[in-house]
């Protein structure tokens, strides 16, 4: 690579240097930063690197100390203070932490959304750095791009690491390791991190891996080894882990005295201090004179002090405009799924056409899957077993055949592995399709899982992740287990920004999943495996181009007397037990759980003037719970009984089938509680 412009390397460090004094002596303390992470000793090598991503499709996935790269990449210094003041015109306007950054493509890479969490980072670049390999295919302009995930000493103890260590290697992606190791994370020393401290020598017989170190402090040392390291992941070769020994100066955020640190420690770092070191090269190498230095330093001091006066008249957030922005509401955002791009399917509410004999659940899905891939070369699938294998129930058998192995393929046995690489591909302009085996093994994922779901918020609409994930949950017919058989939804109910569909039958399946294939947030698609091959869920295929908008009921049954709201295998107990009581219940199949169909329960209730509610998750914190505040609100008059719900104890789904039968609401046991309710 060419020699940077030193000038230029210059004034960013300086300016970053400058930005963490001015906030440290004189914004925090006034109150009006309220979370400093200074990066003093990381500056020159993460502004280097900065300079070094010069391809348009460069990624970086950032974390709190990143700033430094993110003025190199082409973020104002009053856009910086605006971020740290909570002010509109910050990267997140005011939504998230000020050190949370995201900057959508200017100067330099895409910074990708960071977040809260050490260690986070790494899966989205992987799943970036795949799909520029994915994209390289057929569009010239991703060729030689990379992904870069920065992290300090203490991230590589984080799942996330090892998933995407995992994943990069064993398809040699265009990824770079940036490893910014200052000897602590927070209080803890790197050697408590990994063996010795130094990752890079743990790795070093790790294949399909090129490790290079040095000394991050040191300007023409550390601009070498990221020139090496960049090319070698730009020139095809795989993925690189760059060790920077570098310093960090202060502590971890404003208020860390860095007591655990010895006098002699603390001396050895000021002598590594990469600014003056590079004042020092500069000089010496004849590229810039004392003068010049201390010039530019007087013209940023001046900078700043216009950039806090610009900072500060800007407006604070909207409190009404900050409970908005969770869901699409018609904006694209800057980059995500395929609507940034201006990918447009669109998304029909038809009538179903139905065609041919009844399928089942697991072929209905398959099919739609099948028309969405073929019409959306953006669309991949992949998860656990689900390429050679056609997936542990079916969903995708021959598929890998059909689309090759590039749009489907299987994973390495790493849930957060699947998740965050799936938010890296939708950053990078893809619709992923993610399949989780069951619904217990979501949870090494939940990370990810909560990130997902809050990117668009916390951007303000800067990003976002659309994908769908096909999650069979449940207890099966032939046995139970605490680990396969877990319904579960409420607690993904909690997410904040996913939409949940729970359908209940092979028609709903299709055209839920074909809404959320075609649409523009999150999905999760929860799968009963009963109704996988089950009867009661048959019907004949729709048609290609059937969808059903989310948050809008069936009726399964109509009655007066009594409102029976279920979803799930348990809409087909709840028909099959009203059997009996014909004109006088009426069931509602939700269908989807965020959002649900509210108008329709009050419609019903005020109708009826009873209700029962019905679920297999646990009753506690189920989903009941909701639907029930909110009739007691919005119905109360209208009530003629008390609301009764029926879900399972809160125990785990027992292996004993029998024992299994007794927890789960059955045909007899919802009978008897609607004869109650009509009765009272």
């Amino acid at each position: 690579m060419t020699q940077p412009d030193w000038k230029k390397i210059a004034r960013t460090v300086l300016l970053s240097r400058e930005l963490d004094r001015l906030e440290i002596e004189q914004l925090t303390p006034q109150g009006k930063v309220k979370y400093q992470f200074s990066s003093g000793g990381h500056e020159l090598s993460q502004v280097l690197l900065g300079y070094a991503l010069d391809h348009p499709r460069d990624a970086a996935a950032v974390y709190y100390r990143s700033r430094p790269l993110l003025l190199a990449s082409g973020l104002t210094a009053e856009e910086a203070l605006a971020s740290g003041m909570a002010r509109m015109g910050g990267t997140t306007d005011g939504r998230d932490v000020g050190v949370t950054h995201n900057m959508p493509r200017r100067s330099g890479a895409l910074i990708l959304p960071m977040s809260g969490a050490v260690g986070a980072q790494y899966t989205p670049a992987a799943g970036y750095a795949q799909a520029i390999q994915y994209r390289a295919i057929h569009e010239p302009e991703w060729r030689g791009a990379i992904a870069v995930a920065l992290g300090g000493d203490g991230s590589v103890a984080a799942n996330g690491f090892w998933a995407s260590l995992n994943i990069v290697t064993t398809l040699r992606l265009p990824y770079l390791f940036f490893i910014e190791d200052n000897n602590y994370g927070i209080s803890v020393p790197s050697s408590l991190q990994t063996p010795e401290g130094n990752i890079a020598a743990n790795l070093a017989s790790f294949k399909n891996l090129e490790i290079i170190e040095a000394d991050g402090t040191e300007p023409k040392e550390a601009w070498e080894a990221i020139s090496k390291a960049v090319k070698y992941v730009r020139d095809g070769n795989g993925a690189c882990l760059l060790r920077l020994r570098v310093v960090r100066l202060l502590g971890h955020t404003f208020i860390d005295t860095q007591e655990y640190k010895t006098k002699d420690e603390r001396e050895q770092e000021a002598a590594r201090d990469p600014v003056p070191r590079l004042k020092q090269y500069l000089i010496r190498s004849k590229k810039m004179t004392g003068d010049e230095w201390n010039t530019m330093r007087a013209e940023i001091q001046t900078e700043l002090s216009d950039a806090v006066t610009a900072a500060e008249a800007r407006a604070h957030p909207d409190p009404k405009e900050i409970v908005r922005g969770t869901f699409f509401t018609g904006t694209p955002p800057r980059h995500g799924g395929i609507r940034a791009e201006g990918v447009l399917i669109p998304l029909n509410d038809s009538a179903p056409k139905p065609e041919g004999a009844r399928i089942n659940f697991i072929e209905a899905v398959k099919r739609a899957m099948i028309h969405e891939m073929t019409i959306n070369p953006r669309m991949l699938l992949f998860g656990e077993d689900v390429g050679v294998k056609g997936g542990v129930h079916g969903a995708t058998q021959d598929m890998q055949k059909k689309f090759g192995v590039e749009r489907v393929f299987d994973t390495s046995l790493s849930e957060e592995g699947i998740m965050g690489r799936a938010a890296g591909m939708a950053y990078a302009g893809l619709m992923p399709m993610p399949e989780i085996q069951f619904r217990k093994y979501a949870d090494p994922a939940h990370e990810q899982i909560t990130d997902i779901g809050t990117v668009r918020w916390r951007t303000a609409n800067r990003f976002a992740a659309p994908m769908v994930v096909r999650i069979p949950v449940g207890y099966s017919r032939k046995t139970g287990d605490p680990w396969h058989s877990l319904s579960g939804e409420a607690i993904f109910a909690h997410l904040t920004g996913w939409r949940i569909a729970y359908p209940s039958n092979a028609e709903d399946a299709v055209g839920l999943i074909r809404s959320a294939m075609r649409g523009d947030d999150p999905t999760i698609l929860l799968e009963h495996r009963v109704l996988l091959d089950g009867a009661d869920a048959r019907r004949p295929y729709p048609g290609d181009d059937y969808c059903i908008p989310f948050g809008k009921a069936a009726t399964m049954t109509q009655g007066d007397e009594l409102t029976v709201i279920t979803w799930g295998e348990m809409v087909h107990r709840a028909a099959e037990a009203a059997s009996p009581f014909e004109g006088r219940v009426n069931i509602l199949d939700l269908r989807t759980i965020i959002p649900w169909d509210r108008e329709s329960v009050l419609e019903s209730v005020k109708h009826t003037g009873k209700v029962l509610i019905v679920h297999e998750d646990t009753i506690t914190g189920g989903f009941a719970g909701e639907i029930t505040s909110v009739i007691a609100s919005e119905a109360f008059t209208y009530l003629d009984a008390p609301i009764e719900r029926m879900a399972t104890p809160d125990v785990p789904i027992p292996y004993s089938v029998p024992a299994m039968n007794a927890l789960l609401p059955s045909v007899e046991g919802i009978r008897e509680r609607m004869k109650y309710l009509l009765e009272f």
